[in-house]
């Protein structure tokens, strides 16, 4: 029997295991559409622009680990998903992203809605497909999915003309993929992981740097395994959030830019870096020169491209990280319990918390704080905007397991919050989603509220509303000399009436006594979106804050 491509498409997805998918129509792309209203198979979430699509996409990725998907029509609706594309390309999330394009004859003729996605997004994607014939579909569709998901993970664009999806074909799909040119490594040298163990033993104050190729490999057992057995304080990214769970002893929470005081120093200290899924970014180094100057580093990356990019590398370990953490547990013993190092992270520990003002008006951090003491013996995802909303999370909540956290890291993507929040509610039902936001961010894709009424999501969005472009505003403020240049977001909707317009339930907060009362109230609605609007201080900062430029080591603390 004969089916269309449109038709095969859906059926390639349900062999990959794809149940929902996230889109928007248009001109191409009707004949998949059509395909999509007799078809039970999968879901299709009708979002309100096609940068929602890819954000959802990306968002359900994050917290449930599988490919997440995402469908938009030709030229601008190609075109608005390529933020959405380049945010996971940034964050090596595993994504695909189909495209309509116009007929074959049409191409390279300037036709209506003709846009050149394959040379668009071959900067922003792990790989991308210009589908040419139908006959090559259940091919190039596998071969997406298994370059998606595998090595380090990452989108990968379908542009599939609209003749591709019209013309019948004997549908059969390959059982596995032979990629000549693309064999990820996955497990590491065994000599590099004895030299590695060699430099654990002799270690007097070990770090291990944990980034999110650690819950992108599934890692976060065998690095918790690791840090206990020998006994090394960990520290982490912002994507590795909840990688190493944030209530162990362990522990130093966040390092870089705004991480914590005692994660910075002893990083800057240490004599062993021990790096695990993560890219040496400039967040996190600061001054690359002073970047651990003290320490023999330890890399390992299932994508030998990163390795030495940044910093140099003593001992490069090119593999999936699990099975390298793996190997390496077996060789290493328990020692000693590194008794200076450990009470001097403990003096520094004590001496620079993570701390705030209390007093000159409501706290984000408190917000923050008192959402966590809440649910923290629940199933909670935190979903972030960019900016200071997505620092005092990272610093105030403690995730104490993968797939957590959920944000966007490298691109730092204003507006991927709201829809990003949609997708991993799709993902995982039976979590709290809670989005928390700048009254900025909220404003740049809050259309997405449609998204969440029509399908009766319980996401929570905490707007931390500053009227101020807040981490924007700091960096005038502490680097500017003060020149609030159109940082100001002075006449701002009600955000109140405007997320009850969309038909979510809303209130307004501006007093520390009312936190409590509104959070549990948000917990309590169930069939709908519900948004917080509290009116923080205005001119509150993040810290500690490292000036750019500088090493990590010196540090705005307060």
């Amino acid at each position: 029997m004969e089916i269309t491509g449109a038709q095969a498409l859906l059926e390639c997805l349900k062999k990959e295991g794809v149940e929902i998918i996230f889109g928007y129509p248009g001109g191409v792309v009707l004949p998949l559409y059509d395909a999509l209203y007799s078809d039970k198979g999968i879901k299709h979430i009708l979002v309100r622009h096609e940068q929602g699509a890819a954000h959802a996409a990306d968002g359900y990725a994050r917290a449930t680990g599988k490919v997440g998907v995402c469908l938009a029509t030709s030229g601008p609706g190609a075109t608005n998903l390529t933020t959405g594309i380049a945010n996971a390309y940034m964050d090596s999330i595993p994504m695909i992203a189909i495209t309509g394009q116009v007929a074959t004859p049409l191409l390279g003729k300037d036709s209506f809605q003709e846009a050149d996605v394959t040379g668009i997004t071959l900067p922003i994607a792990k790989h991308n497909y210009l589908i040419k014939s139908t006959e090559d579909l259940p091919r190039m569709v596998k071969e997406a999915f298994y370059i998606a998901r595998s090595g380090r993970p990452g989108p990968v664009v379908i542009d599939i003309p609209k003749d591709v999806f019209v013309k019948k074909i004997k549908f059969a799909y390959p059982d596995k993929v032979e990629i000549s040119s693309y064999k990820p490594t996955l497990h590491g040298h065994p000599k590099q992981i004895a030299l590695a163990a060699k430099a654990i033993i002799a270690a007097k104050k070990p770090v291990m740097y944990v980034g999110g190729g650690a819950i992108s490999a599934n890692a976060a057992a065998e690095v918790k395994q690791l840090a206990e057995k020998c006994n090394i304080p960990v520290t982490t990214t912002l994507m590795g959030l909840g990688a190493f769970p944030g209530t162990h002893e362990l522990y130093l929470g966040m390092l870089g830019m705004h991480g914590t005081a005692y994660a910075n120093y002893a990083v800057t200290d240490c004599d062993l870096l021990i790096a695990v899924g993560a890219r040496f970014d400039d967040r996190v180094t600061g001054h690359i020169e002073k970047f651990a100057p003290n320490a023999k580093i330890i890399h390992m990356d299932v994508d030998p491209a990163e390795i030495g990019k940044n910093v140099r590398v003593d001992i490069p370990i090119v593999g999936d990280v699990k099975n390298v953490l793996k190997a390496l547990i077996e060789k290493v013993g328990p020692k000693e319990k590194h008794a200076d190092w450990t009470a001097q992270i403990a003096e520094w520990k004590n001496k620079y918390p993570l701390s705030y003002k209390k007093e000159g008006g409501l706290k984000p951090q408190f917000i923050i704080e008192e959402f966590y003491k809440l649910t923290r013996d629940k199933e909670v995802i935190i979903v972030t905007e960019v900016g200071q909303n997505q620092m005092w999370s990272a610093q105030f909540f403690k995730f104490d397991k993968p797939r957590t956290f959920v944000s966007s890291g490298g691109l730092g993507t204003m507006g991927f919050g709201l829809p990003a929040a949609n997708g991993a509610q799709f993902g995982r039902p039976g979590a709290i989603v809670a989005d928390f936001a700048g009254d900025g961010s909220i404003q740049m894709n809050i259309q997405e509220l449609t998204t969440a009424v029509n399908n009766r999501l319980p996401i929570k969005i905490f707007v931390l509303d500053n009227s101020f472009l807040g981490m924007v505003r700091q960096w005038q403020e502490l680097i500017y000399e003060r020149h609030y240049s159109h940082t100001n977001l002075c006449n701002n909707p009600d955000l109140v009436r405007v997320a009850e317009a969309y038909g979510a339930a809303a209130r307004r907060v501006d007093k520390a006594e009312n936190v409590k009362e509104a959070l549990e109230w948000s917990l309590t609605v169930a069939d709908r979106p519900v948004l917080i609007d509290f009116m923080v201080a205005k001119e509150e900062n993040v810290f500690p804050f490292v000036p750019p430029g500088q090493p990590i080591n010196e540090m705005i603390i307060d």
